[in-house]
C-alpha cells in the first residue's frame, strides 16, 4: 500500500512538474501602453497607469492562464513621438496589442499605423470622435467614450432641468475640447438653448484672467478642460469673483477625481457629466475605489477607470481565444464582441463601431467625509456615441470640431 501511495505520489509530482515546465515555456502576452510622462497631460498618464496597473495586479499578472508582460511608452503628449513609441512597441518590443494613449491628437496621429501593421489598438482614454465614426480601423476599440458622448446629456440637462437660456464656452484648444463644445452645444441649443460665446485657451494656458473678463451676460459657463487645466481655471475664475456670479457646468475631466481631490471650495456646486464617478454606490465601485485608493491614496477618475475597463474588455477577449494572444484577428473579433457587466462604472458593451454604449452620469460637486465627491444625481441610460440621432445621419455630417455644429 506504502508502494502504491508512494508510486501515485510521483507520479502526481511529474506531471505537476512538467506541467510547470510547460507552462513557463509559454512566453508570455505583451501588452505595450502609451503613457505621458511630463507636461500638462502627464497626470492622466500616472493615472492611466495605475489603473491597468491595478488590473494585472488582482490577477496575479496573469490573463487567460498566461503571464502578461507589460511595457510602458514615454509619448511626451508629443503626436511625432507617440508615433515612435508606437512603432518601437511594435517592431523592437514585439507586442501584442496596444493600449493608450492619453490624447485624441496622439490617437489620430497613429491610428493609421496600427491599422497598417494589423495590431489590436484598445483606445482607452483618447476620445477623438472620428476614431469611431468616419475613419474606422478595424484593428481599432475604444473603452472610455468620445469627446462628446457625455456632454449630449449635459446639454440636454442644462437646458431642460436646469432651465438655462444662455450659455458661454471655454474650452483647451484641441481636438477633445473641440469636440466636447461643439456636442454640448448641438444638444444645448436643440433643447432650446443658444450658446452665445465660444473661447478657446492653449492647453499649456497659464493664466485664463483675459477669458475670465469675456465671461458676462449668460446663466452659466461650459467648461472642458484636460488634466490639471480644470484646476487652475476654476481657482481663478473663483479668484476674480465669478463662482457666485455666473454657474459652471463641466466636462467630466473638468473636475476629474484625478484633480478634484487638489482643489477647495471653487469647485463646490459645479454640476458635470461622465461616463463614470468614484462617488457610484455599487459592490463593483466600492471594490475598485479602495483598491485604488490604496495604492495611490485619492479616489480614481476618468484615466484610472479606463484603463481598468481596457483590462476587463482584454480578459474577455483573450479568454474567449483561449489565450492565443498571437491570432490577432481571432482577438480582435473578440474584443469587439466583449460585454463587461461588472466594471466599476456600470455595464457597457461596444457598438457595430467600436465604442461603448454605456451610462452617462450628471454628477455634483460635493464634500463627504473630509473630501470633494462627484455625487451623481441622475443617470441616462445606454447611451450611444450618436446620442439621440440616426447614425447614417450623423455621420452624414461634418465631424465635430472647433467651429461645428455652429460657427461663433
Amino acid at each position: 500500500m506504502r508502494r502504491r501511495e508512494f508510486m501515485a505520489g510521483a507520479a502526481a509530482l511529474a506531471a505537476s512538474q512538467m506541467a510547470g515546465s510547460a507552462l513557463a515555456q509559454v512566453p508570455p502576452i505583451k501588452i505595450g501602453m502609451l503613457s505621458v510622462k511630463s507636461g500638462a497631460l502627464a497626470a492622466g498618464g500616472r493615472q492611466m497607469e495605475d489603473g491597468f496597473s491595478l488590473f494585472l495586479k488582482e490577477r496575479g499578472n496573469m490573463i487567460a492562464g498566461r503571464s502578461v508582460e507589460l511595457i510602458v511608452a514615454d509619448t511626451a503628449g508629443q503626436p511625432a513621438q507617440a508615433k515612435t513609441k508606437a512603432q518601437e512597441l511594435v517592431q523592437r518590443s514585439g507586442v501584442h496589442m496596444v493600449v493608450g494613449p492619453v490624447a485624441a491628437f496622439e490617437a489620430l496621429a497613429i491610428n493609421d499605423y496600427f491599422q497598417e501593421a494589423q495590431v489590436p489598438f484598445i483606445c482607452c482614454s483618447a476620445a477623438a470622435e472620428d476614431l469611431t465614426q468616419r475613419k474606422l480601423n478595424p484593428w481599432f476599440i475604444r473603452t472610455s467614450s468620445t469627446s462628446a458622448q457625455p456632454c449630449h446629456p449635459l446639454g440636454d440637462y442644462a437646458a431642460k432641468k436646469l432651465g438655462y437660456k444662455r450659455i458661454a464656452t471655454i474650452a483647451d484648444d484641441f481636438a477633445f475640447g473641440q469636440e466636447q463644445t461643439a456636442g454640448f452645444q448641438r444638444a444645448f441649443e436643440a433643447s432650446g438653448g443658444e450658446v452665445t460665446t465660444k473661447l478657446w485657451a492653449p492647453l499649456n494656458a497659464a493664466d485664463y484672467g483675459s477669458y475670465i473678463s469675456q465671461l458676462s451676460g449668460v446663466d452659466a459657463v461650459f467648461a472642458a478642460f484636460a488634466g490639471a487645466n480644470g484646476l487652475r481655471f476654476l481657482r481663478q475664475y473663483n479668484e476674480y469673483g465669478m463662482k457666485d456670479q455666473i454657474p459652471i457646468i463641466a466636462a467630466m475631466t473638468t473636475v476629474d477625481e484625478g484633480v478634484l481631490h487638489s482643489m477647495g471650495d471653487e469647485a463646490l456646486g459645479i454640476i458635470s457629466a461622465g461616463w463614470y464617478s468614484a462617488a457610484l454606490d455599487t459592490p463593483q465601485n466600492q471594490k475598485f475605489v479602495a483598491a485604488l485608493r490604496g495604492v495611490t491614496g485619492v479616489d480614481p477618475g476618468f484615466y484610472s477607470a479606463c484603463s481598468y475597463s481596457a483590462g476587463l474588455a482584454l480578459e474577455r477577449a483573450l479568454t474567449a481565444v483561449g489565450g492565443k494572444a498571437e491570432d490577432k484577428n481571432a482577438l480582435m473579433a473578440a474584443l469587439k464582441k466583449a460585454v463587461v457587466a461588472d466594471d466599476p462604472r456600470g455595464p457597457w458593451q461596444l457598438d457595430d463601431y467600436g465604442n461603448p454604449v454605456q451610462n452617462i452620469y450628471i454628477r455634483k460637486v460635493e464634500r463627504k467625509d473630509g473630501r470633494l465627491v462627484n455625487s451623481v444625481i441622475k443617470t441616462y441610460d445606454q447611451v450611444t456615441q450618436f446620442w439621440t440621432y440616426p447614425p447614417d445621419k450623423f455621420l452624414a455630417e461634418p465631424v465635430y470640431s472647433r467651429n461645428d455644429p455652429t460657427r461663433i
